[in-house]
């Protein structure tokens, strides 16, 4: 992708951000998103078609043709390739997904690995390395209770 657009998009996401607080940027021009939230890019030019490098990282969806909703799916980095109707890119940038620190409490029993999220009470959440067993039974929990709101 050329130089100007890149730049061009980097600068209508900056300015965008001012209206959409929650985007984000890091230093080196990637745009950060924490894993299992989600996060709103506004763009300047209408997005057709859009595109992530490893799906398994991060997810990307046209809401309407000017914003993208963006959602960390696991750890790492990606990167995000934006379409307009004729197939020419307006944007290709980097995705870096990381894990949330604030209320997020790891602990360690033995060789097994568990996260709780702790704001106000803890509640098993499920992290990239933790204790398969332990996973399997938090993502059971949290099947049941979206049944029940079904």
């Amino acid at each position: 992708m050329r130089p100007m657009l890149t730049a061009a998009f980097a600068f209508s996401l900056m300015l965008a951000s001012s209206l959409a607080p929650a985007t984000v940027f890091a230093a080196d021009g990637a745009i950060n998103v924490n894993v299992n939230m989600a996060r709103i890019l506004r763009i300047n030019a209408a997005a057709a078609t859009v595109i992530i490098g490893n799906p398994g990282i991060a997810d990307v969806t046209i809401q309407d043709p000017q914003t993208l909703v963006l959602t960390g799916k696991s750890f790492g980095q990606t990167n995000l390739i934006v379409l307009d109707n004729n197939g020419n890119p307006i944007a290709d940038t980097m995705i870096e997904v990381v894990q949330m620190q604030a209320g997020t409490v790891t602990v360690f029993q033995g060789q097994a690995r568990t996260s709780l999220s702790c704001a106000p009470t803890c509640q098993a959440v499920v992290m990239m390395g933790d204790d398969t067993d332990f996973s399997a039974k938090a993502v059971a929990s949290s099947q049941i209770i979206q049944q029940l709101g079904n």
